[in-house]
């Protein structure tokens, strides 16, 4: 008997990357977004492409999270990609206190819920795992984004830990810049980072997946990435600070 797989923010990007490596993997889906519309034309290239089950969850994690929350404890639910994510192009000075707010919902909230909804049950089996799409901005201070991100990272690392005795595996994926509609969609200027540091979606959803089944807490793919982070534990926090956020305004 198949397993089930549940992706948020399925439709586009990362979260179709994982669609389509855990369905060539044999997993049946459930694929989560805001359109219907795109998730049923995801949902039937799925079908055909792997022969796999699909079902569509449509649902808005920053208003029908609930929604979501309820199929989890009622369905069994073997895998759990937390990949929904915005960013804002604006400081938050300038940005409306209700899209801030939304940023929580879909960033914290959202993650947060569905991780305590599906958990008792994979503890309960012995088995399951947990990829929780975060950040290298996790590392660094660049607003509310890299705010919302160091939560999931340093969240994912705790119940990492509090499953060692079981055998259900809970991950951080710590991407860096990702040939992905997010920055478009966020209205963010991105021709000042050089091509080296852009990766392949692919490329990192099957890294991400390898190391989660390894009983990795983090995974970063990418060696740039890697040295990145080496250079951020290493660098006073004061230089790492202005880092963040001098990349900050290089987006807008």
């Amino acid at each position: 008997m198949k397993k089930w797989a549940l992706i948020t923010g399925a439709s586009v990007g990362i979260g179709d990357c994982f669609a389509r490596l855990l369905a060539s993997e044999g997993y049946n889906l459930i694929i989560n977004a805001r359109s219907k519309d795109k998730l049923e034309e995801r949902a039937d290239y799925l079908r055909k492409t792997y022969n796999v089950e699909v079902e569509v969850l449509a649902a808005d994690l920053a208003t029908e999270c609930e929604k979501v929350e309820s199929y989890l404890v009622t369905h069994e639910i073997e895998v759990l990609i937390n990949n929904a994510g915005f960013g804002l192009n604006q400081s938050f000075l300038s940005s409306p206190i209700d899209e801030e707010q939304r940023v929580l919902d879909v960033l914290v909230r959202a993650p947060m819920r569905l991780m305590h909804a599906v958990l008792p049950q994979m503890r309960k089996r012995n088995s399951g795992v947990i990829i929780n799409v975060s950040s290298t901005a996790a590392f660094i201070a660049g607003g509310h984004y890299s705010a919302a991100k160091s939560y999931l990272t340093v969240m994912s690392e705790s119940l990492h830990t509090q499953m060692l005795p079981t055998k259900v595996k809970v991950s951080s994926l710590n991407p860096g810049f990702v040939h992905t509609e997010f920055h478009q969609r966020a209205g963010m200027k991105m021709g000042a980072i050089p091509n080296f540091m852009w990766l392949d979606g692919d490329f990192l959803v099957k890294k991400a997946w390898s190391d989660a089944l390894k009983g990795k807490a983090i995974s970063i793919p990418g060696w740039q990435y890697k040295v990145l982070r080496a250079i951020i534990a290493l660098a006073p926090r004061k230089t790492v600070r202005k880092m963040g956020m001098s990349l900050r305004t290089k987006q807008r």
